[in-house]
């Protein structure tokens, strides 16, 4: 099975905490777009053949670009692609843009989850964050779209920021439960390079992000919906049973992936390639057709690397026997030996051969997995 991700580089607004490639002009996006389906075609054989059982519209905003030409993009894939009957085909999405019109137009694509961008609840948190919607718009977003049949949502929220007190944080939690969204992706608010929020914060206009605060809120947002049955199923991600991303779940298991668009990436265990995350540069390699990519051919090192830094966020976790039967007992030993102090510290288990973070551990898993990579000079 495999993965198709395109980027769809489009927004109205510019979040101030965003890092993501976009752009708030809409001058290009006909003409980058049939570049898109342009490059479909040239990237046809990168999965050689495997059988795609998912497809994620991300970005940017795609939701702005209209359900007709998502279906599009959806057709030149099966084209040229064999998607599985059952598919998972997910759009991202601001709730300004799933007014009943919008909603209705998308019901009659092949899109059957929606990822809504909701955030907060809170008037002055969207406006601080300099969101395109508004609260009632984000409440009434997901309504909409349950109410035109569509069960399989999930919908962003952030915290750790100056302006969530824990009792706005509980209330956003208890929100999304209320409106019985199935799966919730939560992000503690990091302040990314050439961001506004990074600006800001460097010229004294607003405070810096508080650590404690964060972890003190990702324990609350794990207790939460844990107690409202939730699975925990990877750092930032609960599900109620059956609603696991298929999508992102496929990036931590390592399955192959093709990203489409600027900035896009692909994966297929061994290399990894990247668009140019420039809009007209693009647009431009894919008229003279050459993909605009970057290719890096992965080192068993850097494989290692990325397998423990993926699994060991998740609820599978890090799998000793597969470890040893992909990279060699020598790696396994390693592993292990780098384990104990986490195992003493009562940070991860170890059971039936697999490593997981207990609750502790995963405040600190970005600094677990780092300290377990290999290096080449080891």
């Amino acid at each position: 099975m495999a993965g198709i991700y395109l980027h769809i580089p489009f927004c109205k607004k510019a979040c101030h905490y965003c890092d993501f490639h976009f752009t708030t002009s809409f001058r290009d996006k006909d003409v980058l777009l049939k570049a898109m389906h342009d490059e479909i075609r040239l990237q046809k054989n990168f999965l050689e053949g495997s059988p795609v059982d998912t497809i994620y519209f991300g970005g940017g905003t795609p939701s702005v670009v209209g359900a007709g030409e998502i279906q599009r993009l959806i057709d030149s894939i099966t084209a040229l692609h064999e998607v599985k009957a059952d598919a998972e085909i997910t759009l991202e999405t601001n709730p300004d843009d799933l007014e009943s019109q919008a909603v209705k137009e998308l019901r009659q694509t092949q899109v059957n989850r929606f990822s809504i961008g909701v955030q907060s609840f809170y008037e002055e948190d969207l406006i601080w964050m300099n969101r395109a919607h508004n609260s009632q718009q984000a409440e009434a977003s997901i309504k909409r779209v349950q109410d035109a049949g569509f069960e399989n949502i999930t919908a962003d929220l952030i915290y750790g920021y100056p302006l969530l007190t824990d009792h706005k944080w509980k209330n956003n939690i208890h929100r999304m439960v209320e409106l019985a969204v199935p799966h919730i992706s939560a992000y503690s608010m990091t302040v990314e390079q050439r961001t506004a929020l990074a600006h800001f914060i460097k010229s004294g206009k607003q405070a810096a992000m508080n650590d404690q605060q964060s972890a003190e809120q990702f324990v609350i947002l794990i207790e939460s919906l844990e107690s409202s049955g939730f699975e925990h199923y990877e750092i930032s991600n609960f599900a109620k049973p059956g609603y696991y991303s298929k999508h992102n779940a496929n990036y931590w298991k390592g399955v192959t992936y093709l990203g489409l668009g600027p900035s896009a990436h692909s994966f297929n265990g061994t290399e990894r390639q990247w668009n140019i995350a420039n809009n007209s540069k693009y647009i431009k390699s894919i008229l003279d057709g050459v993909v605009p990519a970057d290719r890096e051919i992965l080192s068993k090192e850097d494989r290692f690397n990325e397998y423990i830094m993926t699994s060991l966020r998740t609820i599978w976790g890090t799998d000793l026997l597969f470890v040893e039967k992909e990279f060699g007992s020598d790696f396994k030993n390693m592993l292990t030996g780098s384990l104990q102090e986490f195992q003493e510290k009562e940070l991860v288990t170890i059971s039936d051969n697999k490593v997981r973070l207990t609750k502790e551990g995963k405040l600190f898993a970005d600094h677990i997995a780092s300290e377990l990579f290999i290096s080449t000079e080891q």
